[in-house]
């Protein structure tokens, strides 16, 4: 991905904006709502992530792997034993 375009930035109310190619959108899955930050001279854009957003292929792959156990032992209590009600 080196193609290299130039556009105008544009006033959009109180704030300054720039039209992404429609190509682009669709090539980086840019949607709604996107991430930006800043990298020295750069203007990063980036698809907004939500939290936990691949968390069940994560879990899936550790189960797979059969890297989902329990790194602790249980370490019950008396009360645990005694008084608990599951």
């Amino acid at each position: 991905m080196n193609a290299v375009a130039k556009a105008r930035i544009i006033k959009i109310g109180n704030s300054r904006g720039i039209r992404i190619p429609k190509l682009w959108l669709e090539q980086l899955g840019l949607a709604e709502e996107v991430e930006l930050s800043v990298r020295q001279d750069h203007l990063v854009v980036r698809p907004s992530r939500r939290p936990r957003q691949d968390w069940d292929e994560r879990f899936r792959a550790m189960a797979d792997q059969g890297d989902d156990r329990l790194l602790d032992a249980g370490t019950g209590t008396k009360w645990d034993e005694t008084e608990w009600r599951w």
